[in-house]
């Protein structure tokens, strides 16, 4: 039975494929006190194993997979990239390509001081710090140095043992240096550094942080003692200036009429109020009792989420946008920014970028006179436009293939490079002209984390009989040096972001995350802050660094 299985795996080697990423992915799923080995190392030590079986898988197979994920690392990361580079983030973004930099100098030096060979450095670099797409750049670089075939299956199967050895430190450290460490490195107190930059940013002691939060719909009785009957409805809204609240209806008379910012308030009226529930009791605290219209309460609410591409809302505070015409009657729930969705603190002082994502709740008539304002409704059931990401991905990729010779050595963007920037400019064209090129959230998560884990399916199995002898050549030190070269770039990401940098406390850790590409750790300060404001650092560098280390990858192979 064993021998028939082994035989079927060897001449269908898709099975093994598929067998590989079925068993290793929920392994990389599991955690202890918040932390796992991911999917990838997981997989990538499944495949190792399957290996052993001496199952040969054409490389073609995963190059394709491969490219699907670049470009999907592309299309996330895009809006923050080039946000980064030319816009308000750029000392965020300049930590990330230092930490960058600092990162490849330390495996470079590694790798020099110890001797080992392209394949091992290589591995190293990219397993110490996380970066599975430089994995695959190495991996391309490797096959296009003009090795023999031998050759070329030696380096890599050295590539995927140092990868797997390091990854898992490369994992792990920077979640305790960064969450552990780091507040007792630079003597901070997270949550009161949160607390303290929430104040400064509009926010209150209580916790809501914003005059957007607890939407509810109200309706009351002005008496003939109210001090809002003459007024009309545009002051009484603008005079609750802690918070935002409109009205909506009017019972009048045993008429039900529409409430204008002119509509003059009179005693008697039944008014129906949305807003913050502690406001509304605070507004109507005189001359108003709160009575049961259903037919005033009978109002359909509805929640979209909209996708920021307009200028005018680009880079304006909540303050400033409560005021806008547009955002009249509409209540904001959440802020989602960057390449994986982080949720950012809604505070008056938080500014809304091009490419975020506002979910916003409201009656669908205010809802659908807002969102041609703001940018663009993005319902999750929208299709792909197939055409243009495949295009993109070709004209990258061809874009990648032209090489300049240099003193003998071939430089070149590389056919994974090319598709990587490829997919960059299509995530910012996405988010400021948003007339083409979709590619919803559930498409990119499937080419992001399955396109990744078949590729390093391929690779493991690839490696597989060449990892044992990869251990046994380099033992243990392999391991050692990959926590050196980890902690280092951290320990001094967390001391220049603070001292030379200077990012205010309760960003720093976040920044310091995002330009590790460590988004386990990024979920453990928020837990350990009770707050999202490190999120607001965490976006630039890690659009940045996903980047840089990615093409860290060919870099590292071109200098050993």
């Amino acid at each position: 039975m064993w021998d028939w299985f082994v035989t079927t795996l060897r001449d269908q080697p898709a099975i093994a494929l598929f067998l590989t990423v079925a068993l290793g992915y929920p392994l990389g799923t599991f955690k202890y006190r918040g932390i796992s080995l991911g999917t990838v190392a997981t997989t990538l030590l499944v495949g190792i194993l399957v290996g052993q079986l001496h199952i040969q898988i054409s490389h073609n197979v995963a190059i394709v997979f491969f490219l699907l994920f670049l470009f999907a690392i592309g299309y996330r990361v895009g809006p923050q990239f080039v946000r980064g580079i030319a816009d308000d983030g750029a000392m965020q973004a300049l930590f990330a390509v230092v930490v960058c930099a600092v990162t490849l100098a330390i495996a470079y030096g590694v790798a020099r001081l110890t001797g080992y060979s392209v394949g091992y450095g290589a591995g190293l670099f990219a397993g110490a710090a996380t970066a599975s797409s430089a994995l695959a750049l190495s991996t391309t670089a490797i096959q296009g140095l003009g090795l023999s075939a031998d050759e070329t299956r030696s380096m890599i199967g050295a590539l995927s043992t140092a990868f797997a050895m390091t990854y898992i430190f490369g994992t792990i450290g920077p979640i305790l240096i960064i969450s552990q460490i780091g507040p007792w490195l630079l003597r901070i107190d997270l949550a009161a550094a949160c607390r303290a930059y929430e104040k400064r940013m509009g926010g209150t002691n209580h916790g809501s942080g914003t005059s957007w939060h607890h939407y509810v719909m109200r309706t009351y009785r002005l008496l003939d003692d109210s001090p809002h009957a003459g007024q009309k409805v545009g002051q009484v809204e603008a005079s609750n200036v802690h918070s935002r609240c409109f009205f909506d209806q009017i019972r009048r008379d045993g008429q039900v009429i529409e409430a204008t910012e002119a509509t003059v308030l009179k005693a008697g009226d039944v008014v129906s109020v949305a807003g913050v529930r502690s406001s509304l009791r605070v507004l109507f605290a005189t001359g108003a009792e709160e009575v049961e219209d259903l037919e005033l309460l009978a109002v359909p609410v509805a929640g979209v989420d909209v996708v920021v591409t307009k200028r005018a809302f680009d880079r304006k505070t909540l303050t400033e946008l409560a005021h806008m015409a547009a955002t009249h009657g509409i209540f904001l729930t959440r802020i989602r920014r960057g390449a994986m969705g982080e949720e950012i603190p809604i505070l008056p002082q938080t500014t809304i970028h091009r490419g975020d994502v506002l979910t916003v709740v409201g009656q669908p008539q205010r809802i659908r006179a807002s969102i041609s304002a703001i940018g663009r409704a993005d319902f999750s059931d929208e299709q792909t436009d197939v055409s243009v990401m495949f295009l993109m991905i070709a004209l990258g990729a061809l874009i990648g293939v032209p090489a300049v010779m240099l003193d003998g050595v071939p430089l070149t963007l590389s056919i994974t490079g090319g598709v990587l920037f490829a997919g960059i400019a299509a995530g910012w064209q996405r988010s400021v002209f948003p007339t083409f090129g979709n590619v919803p959230p559930a498409v990119i998560w499937f080419m992001n984390v399955v396109g990744l884990n078949l590729f390093i399916a391929v690779i493991g199995i690839t490696a597989g009989p060449s990892f044992v002898a990869g251990v046994r050549e380099v033992g243990i030190s392999l391991f050692l040096w990959g926590m050196l070269v980890t902690t280092i770039p951290v320990i001094f990401a967390l001391l220049v972001g603070k001292y030379v940098f200077r990012f205010d406390d309760a960003l720093v850790l976040g920044c310091c995350a995002g330009a590790g590409t460590s988004t386990a750790t990024l979920g453990l300060l928020a837990d350990r802050a009770g707050s999202q404001v490190p999120a607001l650092g965490y976006t630039i560098p890690y659009a940045i660094s996903n980047t840089l280390l990615t093409i860290g990858g060919i870099i590292i192979v071109t200098l050993l």
